[in-house]
């Protein structure tokens, strides 16, 4: 079976890294945990105490994970990071201390469910920023919090945008401004401090080394950072954090010396894709290895190999098949055998797929 190895302790050494980091610049942070998708063993293993104990709260954008959450530490305080769907409010309330909205529809809802629970549930108000994804029109903010405001069982605790999610819209000094501004005018306005202004992710924390953000951004909603060690503002490990955190090890099946080109009429077949070939390979011939998993486990275009002179020939939804060429050393001697294992380094994606693949072997080490 395939495996993918996760290094526990240069996760945990990220996240310890970054709540000291964070605690340097007077930010509080909340750790974003979709890329393992509500796995218990990884909550387990990952986000003990000692780990957890200097982040504001843990986020998720599923309520099965923020479910999970709480079952393995009850006293985990948890923040929904996607605006809820409005059918399901109470379960939004009963999982998550905070959610980021922007629909006054699902808040109402969220007031009521909070009311039957005798709990006060907490929101931060997301504001369009130009990323067009979730956010409250900035001409509608003022409106819409003073009608927030006057819920009773919701305290607004903060406001927040997210950038470079979807459109890749960068957050600039100018852009993270307008969410100071609009903090200035609604404590002006309604003579109300808002604890949080959540700008930050983990495509921002450049610009808090280069002192380019502004002083109210107080509050960051990481993932990525901590569980690969980069900033996708420019995909660079950022400061120490480490980029040795998760494996992925694939079993060769099967290894043959086979034709280049397929024989036959070529299709689609049942992948939807028909293969491509270059016409000078006809006739030619290469070592080619069968792996142990497809793409029900994982994309192969969010896998590398540490192998970079292994060439990619097809994947199905339980196997992949990899050109080794000759399968020879630079001193002549045979590279791979049946039964050995190829290295990759999974991204992002990869690692959320694979964690929620049920045909793969999960290492923690």
């Amino acid at each position: 079976m395939a495996e993918l190895i996760i290094h526990t302790k240069n996760i945990q050494n990220n996240i310890n890294y970054l709540s000291k980091y964070f605690d340097k610049h007077q930010i509080h942070w909340s750790l974003i945990t979709k890329v393992f998708s509500g796995d218990k063993e990884f909550i387990k293993n990952v986000l003990t105490d000692d780990v957890i104990k200097n982040i504001n709260s843990i986020g998720d954008s599923r309520l099965t994970s923020l479910k999970n959450l709480r079952a393995v530490n009850s006293e985990m305080k948890t923040i929904y990071i996607k605006p809820p769907a409005e059918m399901y409010a109470e379960e939004v309330v009963k999982y998550a201390d905070i959610s980021l909205n922007t629909s006054y529809t699902t808040i109402k809802a969220l007031n009521e469910a909070a009311i039957k629970a005798e709990k006060t549930h907490q929101i931060i108000i997301m504001i369009e920023l130009g990323e067009l994804r979730e956010g409250v029109k900035k001409a509608d903010v003022m409106h819409f919090y003073e009608q927030v405001f006057n819920l009773s069982n919701i305290e607004v605790i903060g406001i927040g945008s997210n950038l470079g999610c979807m459109y890749g819209v960068e957050p600039t000094y100018d852009k993270l401004l307008q969410l100071s501004l609009y903090k200035e005018l609604i404590s002006e306005k309604f003579n109300k401090e808002l604890k949080f202004v959540s700008g930050g992710s983990s495509i921002t924390l450049p610009l808090i080394e280069n002192e380019t953000i502004p002083k109210d951004i107080n509050h960051f909603r990481i993932g990525e950072a901590v569980f690969f060690g980069v900033s996708p503002m420019d995909n660079k490990k950022f400061k120490e954090l480490s980029t040795d955190t998760f494996e992925f090890n694939a079993n060769i099946i099967e290894l043959e010396k086979k034709k280049i080109v397929p024989d036959g009429i070529i299709g689609e077949a049942n992948v939807g894709h028909a293969a491509s070939y270059d016409e000078s390979d006809i006739g030619e011939s290469s070592y080619k290895a069968i792996l142990d998993f497809g793409l029900l486990d994982v994309d192969q275009k969010d896998i590398e190999a540490v192998d970079e002179s292994l060439i990619f020939v097809g994947i199905t939804s339980d196997m992949l098949v990899v050109d080794l060429g000759t399968n020879k050393t630079a001193s002549g001697e045979k590279k791979y055998n049946i039964g050995d294992k190829i290295h990759f380094k999974p991204n992002y994606m990869g690692v959320a797929r694979l964690l929620g693949s049920k045909f793969i072997e999960k290492t923690y080490n």
